[in-house]
């Protein structure tokens, strides 16, 4: 499975776009932390979200499988002084949880899983970790953000301090993408640093997300795109799955 590594360093100057607080909100809506206590942030990556979770009254748990990431959102959390036990696991070997009410997988950590296999096994780990009547959030790469989107490399960004030239290919099993990052990152000195990263990712149509989601046992499975509580298009790029157990 993918993970990121020095990425870490540079993610969340690259992630401004995010609107992190819309899908805190969306969360809160459906499962507002007077009656869902207990939340595990899968994928949580430097905390941003987990620090938001606790701040509306959730008690947090962040998971990730990435140890750069969870270097950061450690420090985050200390500096804001905020309380979030952190550990470092594949979410298709999640274990330990029990009795959670909320579980969220935000910002499509779920693509980084290798196949359909292991997201069936995130899903059932998942569905065994909730209470009854507890809920799941998660969104995805959309189909056509994996095939259209994703294909229209190279994508570069550059601010000055961060320098990076994104390339792109589909990979070999259907709607998957392998993703090569070269950076060049500004240090103290001023000097430029060399780095490289190479992610894999993929997807699948909304239909195979729900029976995946039924095969592991949760019902009232509701579906929107992009942020918006609106049905998918065709062109849609992200989308967002709600389920109970």
């Amino acid at each position: 499975m993918s993970s990121y590594g020095r990425f870490a360093e540079v993610y969340d100057a690259l992630m401004t776009d995010i609107p992190y607080d819309q899908y805190i909100q969306w969360v809160a809506k459906f499962a507002p932390s007077t009656e869902y206590k207990k939340l595990l942030d899968i994928g949580c990556g430097t905390g941003t979200m987990a620090a938001g979770f606790v701040k509306l009254g959730y008690e947090v748990s962040g998971l990730d499988l990435s140890e750069e990431m969870l270097a950061i959102a450690a420090e985050r959390l200390m500096v804001e002084g905020i309380n979030v036990p952190l550990y470092c696991m594949s979410m298709d070997e999640l274990a330990g949880f029990v009795n959670l009410d909320v579980v969220t997988i935000p910002i499509d950590s779920i693509n980084y899983l290798q196949n359909q296999e292991e997201v069936q096994e995130t899903l059932s780990r998942i569905y065994q970790s909730l209470r009854s009547g507890g809920q799941l959030f998660f969104d995805a790469h959309s189909l056509y953000k994996m095939d259209e989107i994703f294909m229209d490399s190279p994508f570069t960004y550059d601010d000055g301090e961060v320098t990076y030239l994104w390339m792109t290919e589909a990979g070999e099993a259907p709607h998957s993408v392998h993703h090569e990052m070269l950076f060049y990152v500004q240090q103290k000195n001023r000097l430029f640093e060399r780095f490289e990263e190479y992610h894999y990712q993929r997807t699948y149509d909304i239909d195979t997300y729900i029976k995946m989601l039924q095969q592991a046992g949760f019902s009232e499975i509701t579906v929107t795109a992009d942020f918006v509580e609106e049905a998918p298009t065709e062109e849609s790029e992200r989308i967002f799955f709600r389920a109970k157990k």
